[in-house]
């Protein structure tokens, strides 16, 4: 989990939220852009089952909020940027009152629309065994492909790390595969429970959501041009701009 803590109080805290099999430390590049562009304090944790985070019993878009608002403080207000499953438990925690005051959401990526064969592939994948590998490139080609970030992050880099692990010489990823079972997300509920703003947001270049999927939700839709799904992986300071009405 990445945090930075820095005193800059009355502001809000910014929410990094990651997308499924990854961790939070795919938001560490952003620290020092975060440094000179963001006022206040950002965190960002591992969703459950995922990094550092234990796994959950099993795995709802509420559960994963709840774990989420765990990890704030008393009092905190934050401002969330979520990217693909973590724009969702962005708007799922933004949609029921845990103590937690959110002040906006971008959701970025999030894929609007499954067939029956992606939920049942999604399924299929919560269902199969932990694979183990003899080694660490080995487990972190695959990371980086369970991830959506093989060609974007090299398997030598750090942020890889955080989401493999090492047991008896062995090694697997962090993630629990059971999260894969989490299902698709009703948007349009969660939309209508919301009451701050909320901007949906995706790379020009993304195959998992099209601009018209995102305008059927009647919110504010961004489109990042040149960039796919892993927008906040690509570009940074493109992605960190959908902030700047809250800053």
């Amino acid at each position: 989990m990445a945090d930075e803590s820095g005193d800059r109080a009355g502001r809000s805290v910014l929410l990094l939220l990651h997308g499924m099999g990854v961790t939070g430390d795919v938001w560490l590049p952003w620290a020092p852009l975060l440094e000179q562009r963001w006022p206040g304090r950002w965190l960002a944790p591992d969703l459950a089952g995922h990094g550092a985070s234990p796994p959950l019993p099993e795995y709802s878009f509420t559960g994963l909020a709840d774990r989420v608002a765990g990890s704030l403080g008393a009092g905190d207000r934050v401002v969330v940027l979520g990217h693909s499953l973590g724009g969702v438990v962005g708007l799922a925690l933004a949609a029921a009152s845990r103590g937690v005051v959110v002040d906006a959401v971008v959701g970025l990526g999030i894929k609007a629309v499954w067939s029956p064969e992606e939920l049942a592939r999604a399924a299929d994948l919560a269902a199969r065994p932990v694979t183990w590998f003899v080694t660490r490139d080995e487990a972190a080609r695959r990371y980086l492909r369970v991830a959506g970030l093989a060609g974007l992050l090299a398997p030598d880099q750090p942020a890889v790390d955080a989401g493999l692990r090492q047991v008896d010489g062995r090694w697997r990823l962090a993630m629990d595969p059971v999260a894969f079972a989490v299902g698709e997300p009703d948007l349009t509920a969660l939309l209508a429970a919301i009451d701050v703003p909320v901007v949906l947001a995706r790379g020009e270049h993304d195959p998992m959501v099209s601009d018209a999927q995102l305008k059927e939700y009647g919110v504010p839709v961004a489109t990042l041009p040149g960039l796919g799904h892993n927008a906040h992986v690509e570009d940074p300071a493109a992605v960190l701009a959908l902030l700047d009405p809250w800053r």
